[in-house]
């Protein structure tokens, strides 16, 4: 892997393998939401490498990761992939019923599925709001509800909410989506302050330009791209494996005295 300050392509993400290692979690159980592609998927396996057992969740794809994962690791956590639609609190309900009748426990949950719609703020039709607050938002107080009822029954746990680096800056054309991002923060430290009594730690992690399917296009003009990171501090796109460097330690022991935390995972693009 070429390092992300080679002269031949600076700006590349960084993806080379993470060296930080928390024993503490081989054993423990997570549940992932929208963990059939992208971050989800990455989540999950990065999870599993380091022993962790993974229930993923999601609409599709997920009895997929959890077939390819299991057929990759020798050894490590195992997965199970179950059907999942985060706006029905119901089915929240089965990711943790599945969870425990797999695995009998839940230590982590982890709200990863989100929507990223675009549209001109006076075109926005009423239907996109709908469904990018039905995911973005309820998602995340359906799946934190059914984590925390767990959690504090069991002696606690903590919870992951995926926030963006577009809840704290404006992306034009992007108006649902960033206050459904900008939601999720505010919703994070409710959550911690309400939830810290019950020993459940809530935190979010708030990526920024991150190397994915959803940015594709621009990587892929060079225009595009140049412009994209003007507004990085370090001057390269991030890479997954970095984002889920951020959930690792938020998951650990390192950060159990951390609650209420959104920890940026963008370059520094939020001081922009």
């Amino acid at each position: 892997m070429t390092a992300p300050n080679d002269q031949a392509n600076p700006t590349r993400a960084d993806a080379s393998p993470l060296s930080a290692n928390y024993p503490e979690l081989v054993g423990k159980v997570a549940v992932v939401t929208g963990a059939g592609r992208g971050m989800g998927a990455v989540f999950t396996t990065e999870l599993a490498r380091r022993g962790v057992h993974v229930v993923a969740g999601d609409l599709t794809g997920a009895p997929e990761i959890a077939d390819q994962v299991n057929g990759d690791l020798a050894d490590g956590g195992r997965v199970l992939g179950h059907r999942a639609d985060v706006t029905d609190p119901a089915d929240h309900d089965g990711l943790l019923h599945a969870a425990l009748d797999e695995f009998g426990r839940v230590d982590f949950w982890i709200n990863n599925a989100g929507i990223f719609p675009q549209a001109e703020f006076t075109e926005i039709p009423p239907e996109q709001i709908t469904s990018t607050y039905q995911v973005n938002v309820n998602g995340v107080v359906y799946g934190a509800q059914t984590a925390a009822r767990h959690m504090r029954a069991n002696g606690g746990g903590a919870i992951v909410n995926m926030a963006s680096v577009a809840g704290v800056r404006v992306r034009v054309t992007r108006a649902a989506y960033n206050s459904s991002k900008a939601a999720v923060r505010h919703l994070t430290s409710c959550m911690a302050v309400e939830l810290g009594p019950d020993n459940i730690r809530v935190n979010a992690i708030a990526p920024g330009f991150i190397d994915t399917e959803m940015t594709r296009w621009v990587r892929e003009d060079p225009e595009a791209l140049d412009r994209a990171l003007t507004t990085v501090p370090l001057r390269r796109v991030g890479a997954p494996i970095e984002v889920f460097g951020a959930l690792q330690f938020l998951l650990s022991d390192s950060a159990r005295y951390i609650t209420g935390a959104v920890i940026p995972v963008d370059g520094g693009s939020q001081h922009i």
